[in-house]
């Protein structure tokens, strides 16, 4: 019979080792949480919403490459919706790649006629009050706007918009982005939150009566740091 000595002694050995492996390189990694695995060929979760027309979402292949969403928009606006609560005490940090074949370049992206944009990632977050509608950050491909500025959406104060990318400069190539969603919330709303409700994505082109062809890679969220 194994001696309590034995049995004490292997919880500790044990206990050391999950704490080594806690602070070991990469295992901040472990505890990413994949939300889109659009390289998987998986789009389960991903519910079509449409707001005028429908934009069309496919899984796609790239050529010596893996498989992508593409969003094809014509005069059209409808996105793809998750409904997810993820916990921003523990992983606040929405990591995502697009790229485009074009930006929209509406005459005014700042207004209601141009607020169309060849790929958009955005979170939903609950509303301020207990009947209050849901406040959303929403990182877009400018077309004119410069990265990094942002401004309220045309449409409704309840959403900010960002430029994480603009222009025609990184047109046809892959862009990988990271935001802190908790802190763009508080710099963008004021207030702090600690969780999400939903995560969304849409090529949108009703507006501005456009076309726009975009890809999204897969999307995640992952603890804050490196």
């Amino acid at each position: 019979m194994l001696s309590y000595r034995f049995l004490k002694c292997s919880v500790v050995a044990l206990g050391l080792l999950f704490a080594f492996c806690a602070l070991a390189p990469g295992a901040a990694h472990a505890e990413e949480i994949v939300l889109g695995r659009f390289s998987k060929g998986d789009l389960a979760g991903w519910q079509p919403k449409s707001f005028e027309g429908e934009t069309r979402y496919r899984l796609v292949r790239e050529e010596g490459g893996g498989t992508v969403l593409e969003a094809v928009s014509k005069a059209a606006a409808s996105g793809l919706v998750l409904e997810r609560k993820i916990d921003l005490t523990k992983t606040p940090v929405l990591i995502w790649r697009w790229r485009i074949e074009r930006p929209v370049d509406p005459p005014d992206e700042l207004s209601k006629e141009g607020d169309d944009f060849a790929v958009r990632v955005y979170f939903l977050a609950p509303g301020a009050g207990w009947l209050s509608f849901p406040d959303s950050v929403v990182y877009v491909w400018a077309s004119r706007q410069p990265a990094g500025s942002a401004w309220p959406n045309p449409y409704t104060k309840k959403a900010r918009m960002v430029a994480v990318d603009s222009g025609a400069k990184h047109a046809g190539k892959w862009r990988t982005h990271r935001r802190n969603m908790r802190e763009d919330f508080r710099r963008y709303f004021g207030r702090d939150i600690t969780g999400i409700t939903h995560i969304a994505i849409m090529t949108d082109t009703d507006n501005s009566k456009l076309s726009a062809r975009g890809w999204y890679g897969d999307i995640r969220v992952a603890p804050a740091g490196p």
